[in-house]
């Protein structure tokens, strides 16, 4: 569990992802876990129906003492043999010896982390979801709004504060869109028994009440599932830590194009009155950067020996709690910056002003610049909608972009508005594959629209796969024609 005292728990258990991280729900897991493994073995003809319902009625935490268990781990270097024997007592005669049935302590904590991270990741992602809708909002409110941007801490040339906002918005929506996929499909229930020879059909009825994913094989000494976890993890935080540190070099005294709005008495310092210190930005920092050494500790942990590791097994279980508490933490507290942030228009523009003053050519924002960030604004806002589409239907790919046309922006629009395209017109396909090939040339002759018809039919807005394919066959049908 998280080592900190509760005094520093108000920064590194921020949100409501901590209450799934405690020793309660830890321990509530595992009870779900062999309550979930006792169905399993009666649907399979192992132990009888009843004696199921009688494990199952004794998984309730409130029925063991954690103090105890916790004794109990340090005996046994796992909180499993404690709690087996605790719940054979609560379960009772004739049905104590069903308890457990084939399993082994990795069973147990490997597929009770999984549940957690399950369970965690709901309002983790939530709240980074929330921080990129507002996010996006800033980028609505703001994409005309001039400021310098800055490359290696030095003023650059003007951009608007709408695109570094929606810079903000696309790095969350890719890590919130990895996350995602990890929780849906690397997070995998453990079943192996012993030594990760146990039939799958147990694994399989595990998988089904818990709402994990089933393994191909038990993965006891192979990590890949808790280390694709900590690396999505780490993406995020990393995304949510760039928002943070822009925010107090933009909260600098000298720059003075953002400040945190939240509580005016929040920020004060023990020796310096004047002092306003951006808290929410801060704090973030102080989750995020104790997250990559967690995650390359997770990576290190790979290397076991044979079926089972003696220590780095051990280790984990610590790491990955701990992950996930500050990770989270930064979740809500990046939601809480970005909500209550402060710009300060005047000031951006004052700061541009004063470096075209200096003489710096193109220091004015042109017409062509301000377009060209309203260009980009909007196709981070509409693969926004397009994201939320493909999130609600089950359909979201972690790894897919999704392209944007005029075209495919009305669609999200759309989309938005809570009706969805059922299909995709072949002439609005033929428009954007011809602007893939900046209008060199005609796309309509180089595909036969009615075999592009036929592929895109019942296609849901613009599905990037199928624009990748459309983009291939017209570059392969201008290549073989010589041109």
């Amino acid at each position: 569990m998280p080592s900190e005292p509760n005094l520093l728990a108000s920064i590194y258990a921020r949100g409501a992802t901590a209450a799934q991280l405690t020793d309660e729900a830890l321990l509530q897991a595992m009870l779900d876990v062999e309550g979930a493994l006792a169905s399993a073995c009666a649907g399979e003809g192992l132990i009888t129906a009843g004696a199921a319902e009688a494990i199952a009625a004794a998984c309730v935490v409130a029925n063991f003492d954690s103090h105890a268990l916790a004794r109990e781990t340090a005996m046994h270097a796992t909180p499993v043999v404690g709690l087996v024997e605790a719940l054979r007592e609560v379960v009772g005669e004739p049905y104590a010896r069903d308890v457990h049935a084939g399993a082994t302590s990795q069973d147990i904590i490997d597929t009770a982390l999984m549940l957690i991270a399950a369970r965690a990741l709901v309002p983790l992602l939530a709240d980074s979801a929330a921080a990129a809708d507002t996010a996006a909002s800033l980028a609505t409110a703001h994409r005309g709004t001039p400021m310098v941007a800055r490359t290696l801490l030095q003023q650059a040339l003007p951009i608007t504060f709408g695109l570094r906002a929606a810079n903000w918005l696309v790095g969350l929506d890719a890590a919130n869109a990895r996350l995602e996929g990890i929780r849906k499909s690397e997070l995998a229930v453990q079943m192996g028994g012993p030594v990760g020879a146990r039939p799958p059909a147990i694994a399989a009825r595990v998988a089904t009440e818990l709402g994990l994913a089933e393994p191909v094989l038990p993965w006891q000494a192979i990590r890949v599932r808790p280390a694709a976890l900590a690396a999505g993890l780490g993406a995020l935080a990393g995304v949510l830590g760039k928002i943070a540190r822009d925010v107090t070099l933009f909260a600098q005294q000298e720059v003075g194009e953002a400040s945190e709005g939240a509580d005016p008495e929040r920020g004060g310092s023990s020796a310096m009155a004047h002092k306003r210190n951006p808290v929410g930005a801060v704090s973030v920092l102080a989750c995020t950067k104790r997250v990559p050494g967690l995650v390359a500790s997770t990576f290190e942990l790979m290397e076991q020996e044979h079926e089972r590791a003696a220590g780095a097994w051990q280790a984990e279980w610590g790491v990955h709690l701990e992950l996930l508490g500050l990770v989270g933490s930064a979740a809500a507290w990046a939601r809480e910056l970005l909500e209550n942030l402060v710009l300060h228009p005047a000031r951006m523009q004052a700061n541009l002003d004063r470096l075209a003053d200096s003489g710096v050519g193109g220091a004015r924002l042109t017409a062509e610049q301000l377009d060209a960030c309203k260009q980009l604004i909007d196709r981070a806002l509409a693969a926004e909608v397009t994201r939320k589409a493909r999130c609600a239907d089950g359909t979201l790919d972690p790894d897919e972009w999704f392209p944007v046309s005029t075209e495919a922006e009305e669609a999200r629009r759309e989309a938005a508005d809570g009706s969805r395209l059922r299909s995709v017109r072949v002439d609005d396909v033929r428009t954007h594959s011809a602007d893939l090939l900046d209008h060199a040339g005609d796309a309509e002759r180089v595909v036969d629209g009615r075999d592009l018809a036929m592929e895109v039919r019942h296609v849901h807005d613009f599905d990037a796969k199928l624009v990748r394919n459309v983009r291939h066959r017209v570059f392969a049908a201008r290549e073989s024609a010589g041109e």
